[in-house]
């Protein structure tokens, strides 16, 4: 995938870690199309809530793609409503789905943010 200038890139989702650009990412981390918003806290997925997405809803984007490690697991239904009421839409995938969903709606110029767990290691 080709980088378009100013867009964020996840290059790989591997054993224990994501690389976007040209850093490797061993905890969660937040994102959107143009910027790293840094770590993210590393709550269990079933333990999430709005306020977890505070710093991610402020960027305001259409979608925000949460990549839940190595495979797929559901959201909590409190958030799932949370991100509906706002009109933001709110997609969970395991993180290799969510870096390559990420991308694509970022090179489409789409206000597109993530979150990615990385995998556990190998």
């Amino acid at each position: 995938m080709r980088d378009t200038p100013g867009t964020v890139t996840i290059r790989a989702v591997g054993s224990g870690r994501i690389r976007i650009g040209d850093t490797d990412w061993d905890r969660p981390v937040a994102l959107t199309e143009n910027a790293v918003l840094g770590e993210w806290a590393p709550t269990p997925i079933d333990e999430l809530n709005a306020e977890h997405f505070r710093a991610v809803i402020d960027t305001r984007p259409e979608v925000v793609v949460l990549g839940t490690g190595g495979s797929s697991r559901f959201a909590p239904r409190e958030l799932v409503f949370a991100f509906a009421r706002r009109s933001i839409g709110l997609e969970v995938m395991d993180s290799a789905a969510a870096a390559r969903t990420f991308n694509v709606l970022a090179s489409e110029g789409r206000k597109v943010a993530a979150v990615l767990y990385p995998p556990d290691p190998d």
